[in-house]
């Protein structure tokens, strides 16, 4: 990727579609009466808003209908933060809830890595680095309330 215009479109994509995982992973949760995992997913979806608006910020962006609908290259056709929902059922606690947030949030992180080795363009690979150190920030958080959950099922 080479383009700054692109790497914050992906971005904008990549959060927008974190959010809407979260969402729908908590709307689940709630169907199933499972409260402590919704409010994990509540509080996912909104940290990804917040990295959305920052994005968009970034870009230019005003509106979210600005941002073009294709022309995205994802890691297995598929944003990289998306939650796979292979792993989820009404049942799961918040340990597995937040071992999913994880995994999403290495994933985001290596397609940030990537791109930041990959590009010819040091201002992309400039934004790409800002974008590793936030996401492995949100690895080592989610590492630190993994570790502290486990701890507490001991």
């Amino acid at each position: 990727m080479h383009s700054i215009h692109d790497f914050l479109a992906h971005a904008i994509r990549l959060e927008a579609a974190a959010a809407q995982r979260s969402d729908e992973l908590a709307d689940a949760m709630q169907t199933w009466g499972n409260e402590e995992v919704e409010a994990f997913f509540r509080r996912m979806a909104e940290y990804s808003r917040l990295h959305l608006k920052e994005a968009m910020s970034r870009a230019g962006f005003r509106q979210f209908s600005e941002v073009p609908d294709d022309g995205y290259e994802w890691p297995g056709g598929v944003p990289p933060e998306s939650s796979d929902w292979w792993g989820v059922d009404g049942l799961m606690g918040i340990e597995h809830a937040v071992e999913m947030a994880l995994e999403g949030e290495k994933r985001g992180l290596d397609y940030y890595e990537h791109i930041a080795r990959t590009t010819s363009s040091e201002r992309v690979r400039s934004m790409a680095e800002a974008f590793v150190a936030e996401e492995r920030e949100h690895v080592a958080q989610l590492e630190e309330v993994l570790k502290a959950q486990r701890q507490k099922s001991r």
